[in-house]
């Protein structure tokens, strides 16, 4: 038991950390996000937009009450992101040697532990959500 709250707890704490530190970036319109969300032809509006949604997931995350909610919400920004390396981007951008697809893959596979590994089931979770 408490083996699994650690592991969990380590999944929380890098989740958040990788979309904390991806805002400055988004914030303050650095050359790479700015090339990104305009080959997605979403600049500059999504690039604040997700900014926003990023940080609010970050915090749910974070917080011990939200953090199932922030996972799932991760969930969906990062098969976003994914998505977008897939069929726009690519998987090296701007010479980055595929590191932003590599953090967004940490997030994605860090996001399905946490739920296999504390017995979450999405959809059950969802549906409960919406009554």
């Amino acid at each position: 038991m408490k083996t699994t709250i650690i592991i969990s707890s380590l999944l929380r704490i890098t989740i958040a950390v990788i979309l904390l530190q991806t805002l400055y970036f988004k914030f303050t319109a650095h050359p790479d996000s700015v090339h990104i969300f305009t080959e997605l032809g979403v600049e500059p509006w999504g690039r604040i937009t997700l900014g926003i949604l990023e940080l609010i997931i970050a915090c749910l995350v974070a917080l011990p009450k939200t953090k199932t909610l922030g996972i799932i919400a991760s969930l969906g920004i990062i098969i976003g992101a994914i998505g977008s390396h897939f069929l726009v981007l690519g998987f090296n951008v701007q010479g980055d040697g595929g590191g932003l697809f590599t953090l967004a893959l940490v997030v994605f596979i860090s996001s399905i532990l946490y739920l296999v590994i504390n017995k979450i089931n999405l959809f059950t979770y969802v549906l409960k959500l919406l009554k």
